[in-house]
């Protein structure tokens, strides 16, 4: 999800809630600590440089059960980061405490939020001689077109 997609659902609610990928509510008495900006600029295991820029946003759950954070004061503390994200419509990474801190991409799930899982992932898999997916085709695909070649007197048979 885009930072302009969270706003312009942000801008449709009475209350946010967020589910976690194992179906639980982060409790609603959460805070949006921080929105900022993230930037990795890393190699990769076959060489090739790389940079990912996102916008991030940390949720952290506090003793305070009577706050309820309301989707006006979520979209204040957003347009406060412009300062940082300077009106750059970046994807959003979320992190929140789980085990350790997790980092997830956020998805609209009716008028929920959802946390969903990040994967690892090999970026230079052809370099690192690792089985490619394979395609799918449908049937379909395979006909140079639609009219069937097997009609009386096609020679197909």
């Amino acid at each position: 999800m885009k930072l302009s997609e969270l706003k312009n659902q942000l801008s449709n609610l009475d209350e946010i809630n967020i589910i976690l990928p194992n179906g639980q509510a982060v409790p609603s008495h959460f805070h949006i600590t921080e929105v900022g900006l993230t930037t990795k600029h890393f190699i990769d295991c076959g060489g090739d440089v790389h940079t990912n820029t996102y916008a991030n946003i940390k949720i952290w759950v506090a003793d305070d059960l009577h706050h309820r954070l309301q989707p006006s004061k979520f979209l204040h503390i957003i347009d406060l980061s412009e300062k940082v994200l300077q009106g750059n419509d970046y994807e959003l990474e979320v992190e929140y405490q789980t085990d350790t801190i997790g980092i997830y991409g956020l998805e609209v799930q009716g008028s929920d939020f959802k946390l969903v899982p990040k994967f690892t992932d090999c970026l230079a898999k052809v370099k690192c001689n690792l089985p490619q997916p394979k395609q799918k085709l449908q049937l379909i695909d395979l006909t140079a077109n639609n009219e069937s070649c097997c009609t009386p007197g096609g020679g197909c048979c």
